[in-house]
């Protein structure tokens, strides 16, 4: 069953489980998504490499990452809204899952629920459903608070399985502020320092923080942003290297061809040409059983 709600401004919230059979809700490239398995397991093809779940794992997938269904073992439900319906990054401050959640990498986020978390997650979901059914002029409002809450209480999952104590607060939310600019301008600035000016921080500060939580180092994070849109630009456009280095800021193509190799170990036309699923892209991060 899908239930589906659009705005007069182009917004849409949508709660379907059946999203793998709806072909023209799949074209669509501005939603952002959450797929939650409710029983037996599915595999799913994001960014070109495979990830299998199974019963009560989430996974939150932006609006840039490609997203193909390989086979359905199961039930499983996805609550899909793009921007118009409800912006994540204009309302940060009251979901703060920007850059967490959801962002432009190739790493996804994906978390087991407890039977707790089972309980709340469905209870919103089946609020959210009825919702779709009322018809006056309250029923939108109503739908994107049922939808902050589901963001909400995901967002609260996810950083309890990475054990985000008050403690831990403030180098989380540098680090997931750093992701959101990351996001917003690995085009034109492509050094730590540009990102630790906007954060009012010392590259080596930035460079502590992500090292004491176990992360990759804020230049990496940096590279791995722009390496997932070449691959991503390489996968699924026609563009030439010489256009995706224009497009990605590069001074010219041969620089774009250096970085990619030092990237990937391949050069793009290998890459485009012929690259293994389990050699091309970042392996999923999985918030399901782990504490950092």
């Amino acid at each position: 069953m899908t239930q589906q709600f659009n705005t007069k401004l182009k917004g849409k919230l949508v709660l379907t489980d059946s999203y793998h059979t709806d072909k023209a809700l799949q074209k669509e490239q501005s939603l952002y998504k959450f797929i939650w398995v409710r029983n037996g397991s599915i595999t799913l093809e994001i960014d070109h490499q495979e990830v299998i779940l199974v019963k009560n794992e989430i996974i939150s997938l932006s609006n840039l990452q490609h997203l193909e269904f390989k086979s359905i073992d199961g039930d499983y439900l996805t609550l899909l809204f793009n921007s118009n319906f409800y912006c994540i990054y204009g309302n940060d401050h009251e979901v703060s899952c920007s850059g967490f959640l959801f962002n432009g990498s190739s790493h996804v986020v994906r978390f087991t629920l407890d039977e707790a978390e089972q309980k709340t997650l469905n209870d919103i979901a089946e609020t959210l459903s009825k919702e779709f059914s009322v018809s006056d002029n309250l029923q939108e409002e109503m739908l994107r608070i049922q939808l902050k809450r589901f963001i909400i209480q995901s967002t609260r999952i996810a950083r309890h399985r990475l054990n985000i104590t008050q403690e831990k607060e403030y180098s989380f939310e540098i680090i997931r502020q750093f992701y959101i600019l990351v996001d917003a301008h690995y085009r034109e600035k492509k050094q730590v320092q540009d990102y630790a000016d906007m954060l009012n921080k010392s590259p080596k500060t930035l460079s502590n923080i992500f090292s004491t939580c176990k992360l990759p180092s804020p230049l990496r994070v940096i590279h791995e942003r722009v390496e997932a849109e070449a691959k991503r630009l390489l996968l699924y456009s026609t563009k030439s290297a010489k256009e995706i280095a224009e497009l990605l800021g590069f001074e010219d193509q041969s620089s774009f061809s250096r970085f990619f190799k030092n990237m990937t170990g391949q050069s793009t036309v290998q890459f485009r040409n012929g690259a293994e699923k389990n050699e091309t892209l970042s392996p999923a991060f999985s918030v399901g059983d782990n504490n950092a």
